[in-house]
């Protein structure tokens, strides 16, 4: 058929010199009309594999209940497919084109061989946008850093075409030109560091599984506080909570430390660790005027009563002389608001019982003796975690002077 083809080919400069073109234009015309001739055809291959490939595979791919053959269509997948077909046609016939011409041929051949690696490229580059798509929306790889491995993919099928197209301008085999790459590894490494090191990194955060998209995590280092938005190969970008956009490399999550809060949002609860500083001059021993008036607290009723006869009791068994506080034991206005303060936790309806809960003492330090805070919100949410410390240190602020107990506060006078 070939044959038959370069025939009628040849047969047409004939055909045109007995019609009274010069000998030296006939090719030149020859050629005008087979370059027409084939770019009509070429349209219409084009036309009959984007309406084949593109239309009719979208109307079958549509009515199927798979998602992932949806995906296909909408990153264009076969759109880009269809331009195989043409580009099969020219390489085809550019020996017969070009039949008057040889000395063109190989140049022209090199274009086409170009075009259809790029073609290649395109059609693999779509997929694999379509493959990420649908995995990025997968509720099972939601959270991981799939993009990053999809962009690695991206830069291989990149790296894979230009080889090939650099064996075709050169005339080189491709097994020559990884050769000659391989003496440049160094200067590829360096080029490529932050990539290669946001590819192992990735890989790190994905096996241990250090981070998700959507963690809350804090990295003061980059001034990043929020939620994880986007994993890529080589940048982490994370929503703060002002709403700007910090961008951290994907290694630093390897080699630099960070907060994640995930564990405390998969808890459900989230930690309330506050101090109320109490003026040292103001702590005294309970006396019996300060205990009956404890007692009618509801809260630690119970625990003063008890408190009280077991102490007298011992101090008694003892002997201990009481016409001084000082001797013997004795309740505190401090203590018993520690008391006061711990089952005021407990009996909280928003804190959580079964998490570590306590009232202690800390140091006392310039401003006094804190006297620290510490339980468990039984919510994650921001604005309803604060309302419930808040209503928690208001209540015992407001509390400790009835315990005859003074809040530190920064003098202001000169």
């Amino acid at each position: 058929m070939l044959n038959n083809i370069i025939n009628t080919t040849k047969n047409l400069s004939g055909w045109l010199i007995k019609q009274g073109v010069s000998q030296e234009t006939a090719p030149y015309l020859r050629l005008l009309i087979m370059v027409v001739v084939l770019l009509f055809l070429l349209g219409i291959v084009d036309f009959i594999a984007k309406n084949i490939l593109r239309e009719g595979v979208k109307k079958i791919f549509l009515k199927t209940k798979n998602k992932w053959d949806d995906v296909l269509i909408e990153k264009r997948v076969f759109a880009k497919l269809s331009h195989f077909f043409p580009a099969i046609l020219l390489s085809w016939s550019i020996g017969f084109v070009f039949l008057d011409f040889p000395y063109l041929i190989t140049a022209i051949e090199k274009i086409i061989h170009i075009y259809i690696i790029i073609v290649f490229t395109s059609v693999a580059v779509a997929v694999f946008n379509a493959l990420e798509y649908y995995f990025s929306n997968a509720k099972k790889f939601k959270d991981k850093p799939i993009e990053s491995y999809f962009q690695l993919a991206r830069l291989i099928i990149y790296f894979i075409a230009g080889i090939f197209i650099l064996s075709l301008v050169l005339g080189k085999s491709p097994i020559y030109l990884m050769g000659a790459f391989g003496a440049m590894t160094a200067v590829g490494l360096l080029i490529f560091k932050d990539t290669i090191l946001g590819f192992v990194a990735s890989i790190q955060i994905a096996t241990n599984d250090m981070v998700r998209v959507g963690d809350w995590v804090e990295m003061e280092k980059y001034g990043a506080d929020g939620n994880i938005t986007k994993i890529t190969l080589n940048t982490v970008k994370v929503k703060n909570w002002d709403n700007t956009i910090t961008t951290i490399p994907t290694y630093a999550l390897v080699s630099d430390s960070f907060k994640n809060w995930r564990g405390m949002q998969e808890t459900g609860a989230r930690r309330i660790k506050r101090h109320i500083y109490i003026r040292p001059n103001s702590i005294s021993f309970a006396d019996t005027v300060m205990l009956e008036k404890f007692k009618h607290f509801q809260l630690i009723e119970a625990y003063v009563s008890e408190r009280q006869q077991l102490i007298e009791a011992e101090n008694s068994s003892l002997k201990i002389d009481k016409s001084e506080n000082i001797n013997g034991r004795n309740m505190t206005n401090i203590g018993v608001f520690r008391q006061y303060a711990e089952l005021y936790l407990i009996n909280h309806p928003e804190i959580n019982e079964e998490m570590t809960l306590m009232v202690r003492q800390l140091q006392s330090n310039q401003y006094g003796l804190p006297i620290e805070i510490y339980c468990f919100a039984t919510t994650t949410e921001w604005e309803v975690y604060e309302g419930i410390q808040s209503d928690i240190l208001d209540h015992l602020i407001a509390a400790a002077s009835s315990f005859g107990l003074e809040i530190y506060e920064l003098s202001t006078s000169a």
